[in-house]
């Protein structure tokens, strides 16, 4: 998506060229218009979950109507792959919605004359699928959102939080690469909501779809999206990761949206985990290990082999005992760490685990690789430190 603007009013072309130069909000009102979406550009890679969050009025529903080409861009230009969704005819959208986009909506959207089987096939009879093909893709997408058994029922006759596991599953049956989700939970209460939050991070770890996810409440941001875009009265302000956007706030704006936002549920342990710049190779010798801990006031090492991947623990008691007895390396002497922390583990599920460990926790990615360790002290430090924006950052590194 390139330099996307929306106005909505007279003229709008005109508009475009004066936001371009500069004018401001007030005098696309004056001129009896409103500016919707102003200068918006992004990339979304294959299999992300990228979230675009702002308060009403911020222009998240308008930007995702102009993704899928519900609504005209003023200016600018929306692509899938190499495809320009902004140049295609009307057929050809609506072929691409069927094909390759499809959409779960915030009030589900559901037939209330049909059956759940129906409603959640529904997007598959609209291509033109045969009977046997509906079914069976339908029931399919049902058993992934948990609503095997009701396919008979009506709408009616589920919660709202079924409802919309109708409306996502029916987006799933038609087997889109890409899902477009408008605020599709904020109409639950607060426990459904989660289930659903749940259900959807289940899902996609399964399927790896690319999923852009538009929502007003910051935690659910946090929690689903891979990286967010904050928007402010049309415009992208920043985009990063959760923790990017938590530590690094772009501007006050930002800041103020985060600031009483639960940092244990949000930091991870990557990213308070303090780097080993030489963890102990294996076929390190004892006298080696001993001479390491002594240098860095140590008495436990963690050992990796030469691709960084964690083998095991060595205490000095351990080295100690190696070295009398001779031992060419200290591979033998190591204690195997029964449960390192995942890099994606969040910080709030430390607490009871350093409480049970007296030692630094090893963090390691998905290849098993030693990324650092986990201190009680890194802990503290990350719950008391307060979020810098990111333009104090610049001015400090200028300066």
């Amino acid at each position: 998506m390139e330099r996307l603007y929306k106005v909505f009013g007279p003229q709008p072309k005109e508009l475009v060229r004066r936001l371009q130069a500069g004018a401001d909000q007030e005098e696309i009102q004056a001129a009896g218009a409103t500016a919707a979406v102003v200068d918006a550009s992004f990339t979304v890679s294959e299999g992300e979950t990228f979230v675009v969050m702002g308060l009403s009025g911020s222009g998240k529903s308008t930007l995702i109507r102009m993704l899928n080409g519900l609504l005209t861009p003023s200016s600018g230009q929306v692509f899938l792959d190499d495809e320009d969704i902004t140049a295609m005819s009307g057929k050809a959208l609506r072929t691409m919605r069927q094909q390759r986009m499809s959409m779960v909506f915030q009030h589900f959207a559901l037939f209330p004359h049909r059956t759940v089987l129906d409603n959640a096939g529904y997007g598959l009879r609209i291509k033109g699928a045969d009977k046997s093909e509906i079914t069976e893709r339908a029931r399919e997408a049902l058993s992934l959102v948990g609503l095997e058994g009701w396919e008979d029922r009506y709408p009616q006759q589920l919660s709202g939080g079924m409802r919309q596991r109708v409306g996502l599953a029916r987006a799933l049956a038609a087997q889109t690469d890409v899902l477009l989700m408008d605020e599709a939970f904020s109409a639950l209460d607060p426990l459904i909501k989660r289930e659903m939050q749940d259900q959807l991070l289940n899902l996609n770890a399964k399927l790896g779809k690319t999923i852009i996810f538009i929502t007003h409440d910051l935690n659910e941001a946090m929690r689903l999206g891979d990286r967010i875009a904050v928007m402010r009265a049309g415009r992208i302000v920043q985009i990063g990761t959760s923790e990017q956007i938590l530590s690094e706030p772009a501007d006050d704006y930002v800041a103020r949206f985060v600031q009483d936002v639960d940092r244990s549920r949000v930091l991870t342990a990557a990213s308070i985990a303090e780097p080993l710049a030489t963890p102990l190779v294996a076929g390190a010798s004892p006298d080696e290990a001993l001479d390491l801990m002594h240098r860095h006031d140590t008495d436990l090492l963690f050992v990796a082999d030469g691709d960084r991947r964690l083998l095991g623990e060595l205490s000095a008691t351990a080295a100690e005992r190696a070295r009398r007895d001779g031992r060419g390396d200290v591979a033998s002497a190591l204690t195997p760490v029964a449960d390192p922390v995942a890099d994606n583990t969040p910080m709030k599920e430390l607490f009871s685990r350093m409480s049970a460990r007296s030692v630094p926790l090893p963090v390691v990615d998905k290849q098993h690789r030693l990324l650092g360790v986990v201190t009680p002290a890194a802990v503290f430090q990350a719950l008391s430190q307060e979020p810098v924006v990111a333009a104090e950052i610049q001015e400090a590194s200028d300066g």
